[in-house]
């Protein structure tokens, strides 16, 4: 099991290796100059040309993307003109709207997305296995078939409209609850965890939708197999043979597929942050995008990629857990 854990790091070192080599390049070297971009369209070129030494742009490439590096394992510094400002590690570059440290930005916005990251996995953990083991329980019957259409519809329909469609229903229509206004989970809890219910079920039913059909699949799938005729031959009852040695077939890719959402959550659920107006990273690549701020940008897309990652790893450590044969592969 150690060998196995420190070869999925190393992998995962090396992914996170080349994807901060490819998003550098991506926005820092394609055509277009960051200096004029972080200085404003007002800017002389003597103006430009300093930014463009106090942020290192006049070296070479590697060296540029050196110091990149730098600034995420030991921090930088940046010349101001006048002094030199301290970016601590791990640094991901100035803001070009209002020199904020992106780190500091990322951080203030990362609580917003967690929560709605996390709050929406346990709905679509919850809903889309129960539902699939439903499904499988079931099979032949009206109720199974009434899941299948209700788990296409879902898959079928886009996040924002099942969202507004909860909005009109809920707070509008029926008016059980305000428009949701995001309050953080330090300030009051309770006004959190109502504020977020609306967000938390759109994104996890509309993500529940695909894990009902893949516990559905996986379950019958277990249950076709000898060992489970067996159990049956022995007397076992259908709901046992079910939920404790058909499921063990569903969960291996439940588990991979829910860490590779979860880590996608951060700072890829943009329309739903947008449309409840949750400020966290989705909504704030979607303002630095608009304001053409690349060191937000590139520091969004690598803590998403460095979310996917580690979620990827906790998902092998957790799959090896389930199945021991997977470490002697």
């Amino acid at each position: 099991m150690t060998r196995y854990i420190l070869k999925r790091l190393a992998g995962a070192a090396l992914v996170l290796l080349v994807l901060s080599a490819l998003v550098y390049g991506l926005f820092y070297l394609v055509p277009g100059d960051p200096a004029r971009l972080a200085c404003g369209e007002r800017c002389n070129p003597q103006q430009v040309a300093q930014v463009r030494e106090q942020l290192g742009l006049n070296d070479g490439v590697l060296v540029q993307y050196l110091h990149f590096l730098q600034g995420i394992v030991a921090g930088r510094d940046y010349s101001t003109g006048t002094g030199v400002l301290h970016c601590d590690a791990p640094c991901l570059g100035l803001s070009y709207q209002n020199d904020q440290q992106v780190t500091q930005v990322l951080l203030e916005r990362l609580p917003a997305t967690a929560s709605l990251a996390l709050g929406a996995m346990v709905i679509w953990l919850v809903v889309g296995v129960g539902t699939g083991l439903l499904s499988a329980l079931r099979r032949g019957g009206l109720t199974e078939r009434t899941l299948t259409v209700l788990t296409l519809a879902g898959t079928g329909t886009p996040v924002f409209i099942l969202g507004l469609l909860l909005l009109m229903a809920v707070c509008a229509y029926l008016q059980w609850l305000p428009f949701p206004t995001y309050v953080p989970l330090g300030e009051d809890p309770e006004q959190w965890a109502w504020n977020m219910l609306l967000p938390w079920l759109t994104l996890g039913f509309f993500e529940s939708a695909k894990y009902a059909r893949m516990t559905r699949s996986a379950t019958l799938e277990t249950l076709a197999e000898d060992h489970i005729r067996t159990f049956r031959a022995y007397g076992v009852g259908e709901r046992a043979v079910v939920t404790r040695h058909a499921l063990r077939g569903a969960v291996p890719p439940v588990i991979a597929l829910s860490a590779l959402d979860l880590g996608t959550m951060f700072g890829g659920a943009v329309l739903t942050e947008s449309l409840f107006g949750i400020p966290g990273l989705g909504k704030t690549l979607i303002d630095s995008v608009r304001h053409i701020d690349l060191p937000v940008v590139v520091g969004v897309v690598l803590l998403m990629g460095l979310a996917v990652v580690v979620a990827n790893v906790v998902a092998d450590l957790l799959y090896a857990v389930a199945d021991r044969r997977v470490v002697l592969t």
